[in-house]
């Protein structure tokens, strides 16, 4: 929790004088930064020898570890303390723009039309569904506003309604270490059934009979999710029978149910590999059977669609994937046949099948494609869209014998809108599109465009910009930069009202598509991984560059921001070009890549070998070593930074920012801003109510702008 202090100087404990004294802007007088203790610990691999003076603030259960986190806290709550009244009004004009009493677009599952809606002055969803029509009475499923009361994080998900449309599945995180219990309710009487099974991911998958459950088991302390089980209600959870467990430390596995309600599949996956298991709905106690052992680099998904499985793969160097089908009695991959060839230019990310279509997902020059094709037939055709800066993907479409596609659509300057296509005659209802309240956006006053920028090895390399039409490119706009650039996960152009106050202070914002993800197809992943990681640094520092050269920005207004592996990418950068930006803000950051890469008791390690390396292997260490932020920090000047973690993060340990912190304290030469903001009560994705998070955003924006000066 934080904790806004009036400090006097005598009263600072935590001060050592011997730190960078920081200049209070209101009180004019000197706040000194916490400086952690050093306790000196070797760290050996490959005789090679590294010092870890921090290591000790890896361990969450030392009250001198919290006494650090809750100084760190007190010194970002004073040196923050003249943008408080800002933050507020921030959050309040971000808040005001949102539609509060606001709901879903109903979708129809197995008679029942189920919705999501939100209540003013409410935090958290409430759950409902309406029998056959939308104007049958509402029926409460879950009023989640009732059920966080008590806690200061609050999750539920993995909502799974059985086929008897009787009763529902749901898994609850009350700490934010992603490790849910899972209940069942009763939804004909509104009963809670006493099972709890607890450690599990919160997901979970009703077989035909009504009464059989398969859920995902996580190891307790890696996270891994690594078993699946089966329950069967009335029973004791001791009874619960392991179905399957993945032994591999660098695979995890989960469960569903195919869209046709056919099949159970049991999921097996490593980063570079794929492998499922299925079995017949109508027959829980079955045996699953293998559709494909896994084979190293092999990588496939399956849809079930009348006697065949379609699959989704990148079988015989089809890098950016190819469409196959196979018998649903023989489904080895020798009896694979081709529907969709591999294509060097479009990258094949998904599909959704119904009776009489075959809807495609497809990526070209990184823009989104959708694709509707006519089974037994030559017609096909792409939905048009006439941009560059968009995003648009095919929603919820549970029912197989229907004309209707639902796609949602946005892009950086067009609220999202939630679309129903009628595949037969093309015509399209546009059946809900995000309200921006308040009455002063309009989409018409903002620029978009996509630029490419050039590498240092000559790579072109796109940037999506937004910003207000009435901007001039002098060199003296203030720019935020944000990329990813890890996992082949592609950051699109998307809509955000928050960013609008960012954008109606003269700012500009830049997603930089860089390597790493898939924007450009499968090949740009492959160019910005393991030994080849190095290019996602230098392509974010080369957008840089040019946004500078091209006069959208400069140095003194440049600022960046990335999280998780983007905040990886915020702390290379910082360390190879300092020098291009005034601010940084580094949201749970994994910084400190080589010693938690050696520790395969982390949550999360061993699956991450095939995307960073496996520094137990000689190359890989040394490779990693030469750009992990933590291990890279020098004594020179870095720009102004805002870190914030939280301190039950299961993703990025608490500790890798503590220590970053820590270590930048010591060794920075410069004046510039250090602050560091620890959730204490929440995890990865920061806090869990609706509005509770647009705090984060408004102390993050409130950083940036009070570096431009910008008061109100």
């Amino acid at each position: 929790m934080k904790r806004l202090i009036l400090f006097l100087i005598g009263c600072l404990t935590f001060v050592n004088t011997n730190v960078i004294a920081q200049n209070h802007p209101i009180l004019k007088t000197k706040i000194y930064p916490p400086k952690a203790k050093k306790i000196a610990k070797e760290l050996k691999a490959h005789n090679d020898v590294r010092i870890d003076d921090y290591y000790w603030l890896n361990d969450r259960e030392n009250p001198e570890v919290i006494k650090y986190l809750d100084q760190e806290n007190e010194y970002n709550e004073q040196m923050t303390a003249h943008t408080k009244q800002f933050q507020a009004d921030l959050f309040d004009e971000m808040k005001a723009r949102i539609k509060e009493d606001d709901s879903s677009v109903p979708y129809k599952l197995n008679g029942y039309w189920y919705l999501t809606r939100f209540e003013k002055g409410k935090d958290y969803p409430i759950y409902s569904r309406k029998k056959e029509s939308l104007d049958a009475p509402e029926e409460i499923l879950f009023d989640v506003n009732e059920m966080a009361e008590g806690h200061e994080y609050y999750s539920l998900g993995g909502l799974n309604v059985s086929s008897d449309n009787k009763l529902m599945a749901f898994g609850v995180d009350t700490v934010s270490r992603r490790k849910y219990t899972i209940q069942v309710k009763n939804l004909e009487t509104g009963e809670i059934l006493k099972e709890k099974i607890k450690t599990t991911t919160g997901g979970s998958t009703w077989a035909n009979d009504n009464k059989t459950l398969f859920y995902t088991k996580k190891d307790d302390k890696t996270l891994r999710s690594n078993q699946i089980y089966k329950h069967v209600l009335g029973t004791s959870t001791k009874e619960d029978q392991l179905v399957f467990e993945e032994e591999d430390e660098t695979y995890n596995t989960y469960i569903y149910k195919s869209k046709s309600k056919k099949y159970l599949v049991i999921g097996c996956h490593s980063t570079l590999t794929s492998e499922f298991r299925i079995l017949e709905a109508d027959n829980p106690n079955g045996e699953f059977r293998i559709v494909q052992a896994r084979e190293r680099g092999l990588e496939y998904g399956l849809t079930h669609f009348e006697d065949s499985f379609y699959i989704l793969t990148n079988k015989d160097g089809a890098t950016n994937f190819k469409l196959m089908k196979t018998p649903v009695d023989n489904t080895g991959q020798e009896n694979w046949v081709e529907v969709i060839p591999h294509r060097d230019d479009y990258l094949l990310e998904d599909i959704d099948i119904f009776e009489h279509y075959l809807v495609i997902s497809e990526r070209n020059e990184g823009l989104n494609k959708i694709k509707i094709t006519k089974w037994h037939s030559d017609e096909s055709y792409y939905l048009p869209f006439d941009n560059e800066t968009y995003t648009a993907y095919t929603s919820i479409n549970p029912d197989f014998d229907t004309d209707i596609l639902r796609y949602t659509y946005n892009s950086l300057n067009n609220p999202t809108a939630v679309i129903d296509f009628n595949m037969a005659t093309k015509e399209k209802v546009v059946l809900k599109e995000q309200e921006v309240i308040g009455g002063e956006f309009k989409k018409e006053n903002y620029t978009t465009e996509r630029i490419w920028a050039t590498s240092e090895d000559g790579t072109k390399i796109p940037i999506s910009l937004v910003y207000r039409k009435d901007l001039k490119k002098d060199g003296a706009n203030p720019l935020l930069q944000y990329a990813y650039g890890s996992y082949g996960s592609t950051i699109d152009p998307y809509f955000s009202s928050v960013r609008l106050s960012l954008l109606d202070r003269g700012f500009i914002y830049a997603i930089a598509h860089i390597r790493g993800g898939e924007y450009l197809g499968r090949a740009w992943y492959e160019d910005g991984k393991l030994l080849r990681k190095m290019n996602t640094f230098t392509d974010f520092i080369d957008v840089s560059k040019y946004l500078i050269d091209q006069k959208y920005t400069s140095a003194e207004h440049l600022y960046a921001m990335g999280g998780s592996a983007g905040g990886l990418l915020m702390g290379a950068v910082v360390n190879i070009a300092p020098e291009l930006y005034n601010g940084i803000i580094a949201a749970v950051p994994f910084v400190d890549v080589v010693t938690t890469m050696l520790d395969d008791s982390i949550p999360l390690t061993t699956g991450e070998y095939d995307e960073w390396g496996n520094p137990n292997e000689e190359k890989y260490y040394k490779y990693m070593l030469s750009y992990s932020p933590y291990d890279n920090v020098t004594k020179h000047n870095y720009p102004n930074m805002l870190i914030t973690t939280g301190l039950h993060d299961s993703q990025v340990q608490y500790w890798e920012p503590a220590k970053w912190v820590a270590r930048l304290r010591e060794l920075k030469t410069d004046d510039n801003k250090l602050l560091f903001h620890i959730n204490m009560d929440a995890g990865h994705g920061g806090a869990s109510g609706r509005f509770e998070a647009l705090k984060e955003v408004a102390e993050e924006y409130a950083f940036l702008l009070d570096l431009e000066g910008i008061t109100e």
